[in-house]
């Protein structure tokens, strides 16, 4: 009898008290970069999956979640944005999804780490699927919290696809990003953000709320559940001064979204609107003042 050698585990390092192991079937690159250890292997269940500084930043097998939630909710409810900022997103999921929208004319995308954007090119290439080699596109190599301190553009969305707060990551989450990217918004436009799992990342919800409440007129945060970043539900952040946007009807977002064409897995109308609607313990983690907004 042929003894079978098991395989080993990589366990995400994202938390001190609690984690998930994925089994590795092959490493495929690895390298410590000026900014970022990165790690791209081989799962059966997820497909390949890139690792920075040991925590999971995407998998082949749910990536479609986190990039269409990220990006149709803020372009369908806008329904006109012609031009769109990505801070981070070097995987080009982000990029992808955006460039599927035909009104938009213009992304600049800021990415701290170029070494991101030519693996993914080599190892995740369904991920951004062409969009870098779109003219539309204008990636920026640079800090995003510099970029939105002293750009003289404006941008109806902006997307911050970041790492989680640690790290180079972390100032994507202060209030100083918030208010450049507040400066870096048109009239009437929207700002989101990956926001973790609040279940465990209870601080990192609590904060963003807090920040975002002292500049925006409206603040809100939606939700989906991403397989490979664990703990429950994930948010995303939700900042405008307009608050027309969350109280567009279903049939106008049906009329918006078919106009596009986009083909999705993911999403759909209704579950846009469904989104918003926030279980009981993350309420209960907000000030009063939103449960009331949100009735």
């Amino acid at each position: 009898m042929t003894a079978v050698t098991a395989r080993p585990l990589w366990t995400e390092t994202l938390y001190s008290s609690y984690g998930q192991s994925f089994r590795v079937d092959e490493i495929l690159f690895e390298e410590k970069s000026a900014h970022q250890h990165l790690l791209i292997f081989r799962n059966e269940q997820f497909g390949r999956v890139l690792a920075l500084d040991g925590i999971v930043q995407t998998t082949e097998g749910d990536e479609f979640i986190y990039h269409e939630m990220l990006t149709h909710v803020p372009l369908i409810a806008h329904g006109n944005a012609q031009r769109v900022l990505i801070i981070g997103g070097g995987d080009g999921g982000i990029l992808r999804e955006v460039c599927r929208h035909k009104t938009v004319k213009h992304i600049t995308q800021v990415e701290i780490d170029p070494s991101v954007i030519e693996l993914s090119k080599t190892w995740f290439p369904s991920h951004s699927n062409g969009a870098y080699d779109d003219p539309r596109a204008h990636i920026v190599i640079g800090d995003g919290f510099d970029f939105v301190q002293t750009t003289q553009e404006r941008f109806d969305v902006i997307i911050s696809d970041s790492t989680d707060p640690v790290g180079p990551g972390e100032v994507l989450f202060s209030k100083d990003f918030y208010a450049g990217c507040q400066r870096s918004l048109n009239p009437g436009g929207v700002l989101v953000t990956q926001n973790g799992v609040p279940f465990m990342q209870t601080s990192e919800f609590t904060d963003t709320a807090t920040r975002l409440s002292r500049l925006f007129k409206d603040w809100r945060f939606y939700s989906a559940a991403v397989p490979s970043y664990i703990g429950g539900l994930m948010t995303f952040a939700w900042a405008s001064d307009n608050p027309d946007l969350l109280n567009v009807k279903l049939d106008t977002l049906h009329q918006r979204w078919q106009a596009q064409n986009i083909p999705s897995r993911y999403y759909t109308p209704e579950l846009h609107l469904a989104a918003f609607a926030l279980p009981r313990y993350l309420l209960d983690m907000l000030p009063g003042e939103y449960a009331e907004r949100v009735r």
